[in-house]
């Protein structure tokens, strides 16, 4: 039994309508590649041979999913984003089991956030080692960034600087800061990989260490970045493609409508390609297969989807604003000489005040990073219980036996 998400390269999807990218499942299996075409009404669980009517349920008990790739398997499941494995239909069972974190089936809003905090609690031994890392080094590296690059800019005496070392002052400055802004990339990534890993296995009721979270994500570590890259990158090709040619030809007018419809095309693509990260962590595929596997999961759920992560940005937000201005006030009053000092910006180079507001960043990144990423990994799986009966594979790598054809036993 595979208890590992992750292990194997995706078979055939319901919701693909093509063939099989990988390693099939044994035949007749949930991930079956003629499961798509022959599709059982509701209520309905078996594997149909061709030419072969399905069954009723009341004259022969639906199969119990055969051992496959866990996570990488998504041979079988409604495609209708049905309810799977929790409110009659396809189980027929009353009461979703719930082994891990979430319950097996698809998830409310709640439930979502729910879990993403209850993983952070239940397993921080795992989870906090590895934010906290995060967060000190990115911290660290901001307080030199600014000590240094601020003493460097002449803040207060910039009208009367010679130009040649104001452009000095202005180069170091942003060299600093681009030093700080791809220690953070880095970072983040590192650590969305293996809290991914973290929270899939939670999901399954099991723990992971910081060394086997980092075993299992570090070989797509490297496709990460290129995924994360290519977004970047394609975002910033696409803003530049609408707002250059107005700015150039001095229409301002018009490289203001190039610029919203920039936005709009870049959220909307955001929001289709949001779930290309556990996709590609989860599935061990490629950076184009994450990118076609998010946009079929999200196809048909987009405002949901972006609903729920544009809610999850704004509670991030205000954490971590109540826990970073607090703290930014009380080094500005005891250490950056008082509100004149924070309003004028010679109390921002003090130790004092940058060791107290990178506390507060320290705190904030170790609490906001966790939801985060454990929201877009719950994400993930809710699409694919919905579409794809995950639930069946999930409550088969959890140990749970004959899920889908008896009422199973709640926990965890």
């Amino acid at each position: 039994m595979n208890d590992s998400p992750g292990w194997a390269t995706p078979g055939s999807s319901p919701s693909d309508g093509e063939g099989s990218h990988g390693t099939q499942p044994p035949a007749g299996g949930a991930g079956d590649s003629k499961w798509s075409a022959e599709q059982p009404p509701p209520g309905q669980w078996s594997s149909p041979t061709p030419g072969q009517t399905p069954p009723n349920p009341q004259q022969q008990p639906p199969a119990a999913p055969q051992p496959g790739a866990g996570w990488g398997s998504y041979g079988s499941g409604p495609q209708n984003g049905g309810q799977n494995g929790g409110q009659g239909g396809w189980g027929r069972h009353t009461q979703a089991a719930k082994p891990g974190v979430i319950p097996l089936r698809p998830l409310g809003l709640g439930e979502i956030l729910d879990g993403a905090v209850s993983t952070m609690r239940k397993h921080w031994r795992t989870v906090l080692p590895i934010t906290l890392v995060v967060a000190v080094l990115v911290q660290l590296v901001s307080v030199f960034v600014q000590k240094y690059a601020l003493e460097e800019f002449p803040v207060t005496q910039s009208s009367t600087a010679p130009l040649d070392e104001q452009l000095d002052a202005l180069g170091s400055m942003v060299g600093l800061m681009a030093a700080d802004q791809f220690i953070l990339f880095i970072g983040t990534i590192v650590a969305t990989a293996m809290l991914t890993m973290v929270y899939s296995r939670a999901v399954l009721g099991h723990g992971s260490s910081v060394g086997a979270a980092w075993r299992e994500a570090r070989t797509q570590l490297a496709r990460l970045f290129g995924l994360t890259l290519l977004l970047g990158i394609g975002a910033s090709l696409l803003f530049a493609v609408l707002v250059l040619p107005g700015a150039l030809a001095g229409q301002a007018g018009l490289a203001v409508l190039g610029g919203f419809v920039a936005l709009g095309l870049i959220l909307w693509l955001w929001i289709r390609f949001s779930l290309a990260s556990p996709a590609l962590m989860l599935e061990k595929t490629t950076v184009r297969k994450a990118l076609a596997r998010s946009s079929k999961l999200v196809k048909g759920s987009w405002w949901r989807i972006f609903g729920i992560t544009v809610l999850t940005a704004v509670i991030t937000f205000i954490v971590s604003g109540v826990i970073v201005f607090p703290l930014t006030l009380v080094g500005g009053l005891m250490f950056g000489g008082g509100l004149e000092g924070l309003a004028d910006g010679s109390g921002a180079t003090s130790w004092g005040y940058l060791i107290t507001t990178a506390i507060g960043g320290i705190i904030a990144l170790a609490i906001t990073l966790p939801i985060q990423a454990g929201v877009t990994v719950l994400l993930y799986v809710d699409q694919r219980i919905r579409r794809e009966a995950l639930d069946l594979e999930l409550a088969r790598a959890a140990g749970i036996e004959n899920y889908g054809t008896t009422t199973p036993p709640t926990g965890g």
